[in-house]
């Protein structure tokens, strides 16, 4: 699967909220999540644990840069993931925790995400498919950046593990 993902940091997270239900989004709900990465060369690997959700395993490819970029993503079950890279996970690199506000956008997931030990950030993840290429998610994605203007702080070129990293 692929997707255009974007992330900033957010100066207000309740009025980015109502900005994006002014354009339209669905509001989906608040999400508690623990993510935990594993070291593993030449790509991403995590366990991502939602309240009230079974635990699933991303593994992605992205580049690391500010502006919008392609990611290649492979979602798995725990027996999938066991299968896939054993049943003993490899070393872990860092854990992320934090509360996700979700909103949805045509095929644009909205992420509002309270990070433990960081701050808050807009996360857009814009899902490409045989009815919307790669260009129209791009546009898709540069409309909700728009809307929300100067509620958007710096481009993250990189994902959240990286940050907390550089922290520890």
């Amino acid at each position: 699967m692929r997707n255009v993902e974007f992330k900033a940091e957010l100066r207000d997270l309740p009025l980015a909220m109502s900005v994006c239900l002014s354009i339209g989004a669905k509001y989906i709900g608040l999400l508690e999540q623990t993510d935990t990465y594993y070291r593993i060369a030449d790509a991403r690997l995590k366990k991502r644990e939602t309240v009230g959700e079974p635990p699933e395993w991303i593994f992605y490819e992205r580049p690391d840069t500010s502006a919008p970029k392609l990611s290649r993503f492979t979602i798995y079950s725990e027996a999938e993931a066991a299968e896939r890279f054993g049943v003993t996970p490899p070393p872990t690199w860092v854990v992320v925790k934090k509360a996700r506000e979700l909103l949805l956008l045509g095929n644009v997931r909205i992420h509002l995400d309270m990070v433990r030990d960081l701050g808050c950030f807009i996360e857009l993840e814009a899902m490409v498919t045989k009815a919307c290429g790669e260009e129209a998610c791009r546009a898709a994605v540069a409309h909700i950046r728009s809307a929300l203007g100067p509620l958007l702080g710096e481009p993250i070129s990189c994902g959240y593990s990286d940050m907390l990293d550089t922290v520890a």
